[in-house]
């Protein structure tokens, strides 16, 4: 495995993130040594559930979204869940931190619905992706290419679709990082 011990992630997610989108992950950057922030919009504990109906574990964030400055960090990860992102999505400063991330030629790793923000950052226009299926209408919308695979990589941003996927998503997002890490 790769040592991430430099790598500085940043998460955004609120009441309604998918657990497992959220924390499977982020113990996959954890055990490789990454430096991981949790963002949200308040510093209450948020909610995760379980396929959009049990309530699950809570986390609590370490900063709230206006206390983000993106150059502080290499990667962002958004968790998936209907409500997560459906709540971020209409947060400005969500909006705005996904946008300077992808301006910045950051990686940018998205599972599940959290794609809606790359909607609405309207940063996907020409880029290959994939989500849950009930999102990759709007995808298409936006000028993106769908396609229905585990995990795309197109140049900075790693799209999955699924829980189902997270091994995959995470092997992909740990690999960008050792990649990105190497570069610098």
């Amino acid at each position: 495995m790769a040592d991430l011990t430099n790598a500085r992630v940043l998460i955004l997610a609120t009441d309604g993130f998918e657990e497992s989108e959220l924390f499977d992950p982020r113990q996959a950057l954890l055990d490789a040594g990454a430096q991981v922030t949790l963002a949200s919009i308040k510093t209450d504990p948020i909610q995760g559930v379980v396929n959009d109906s049990e309530k699950a574990r809570t986390i609590t964030p370490d900063l709230t979204l206006d206390d983000v400055d993106t150059e502080q960090f290499d990667m962002l990860l958004l968790p998936g869940g209907v409500g997560n992102p459906d709540k971020l999505r209409i947060e400005e400063r969500a909006v705005e931190i996904v946008s300077e991330f992808m301006d910045d030629d950051k990686i940018v790793a998205a599972i599940c619905h959290a794609p809606w923000l790359l909607v609405e950052a309207d940063v996907v226009d020409g880029r290959r992706v994939t989500s849950w299926p009930s999102v990759r209408t709007d995808l298409e919308n936006a000028g993106a290419d769908v396609v229905d695979e585990e995990v795309v990589i197109d140049d900075n941003l790693i799209t999955s679709r699924k829980p189902d996927d997270i091994p995959a998503f995470s092997k992909a997002i740990l690999e960008a990082l050792a990649s990105e890490l190497a570069e610098a």
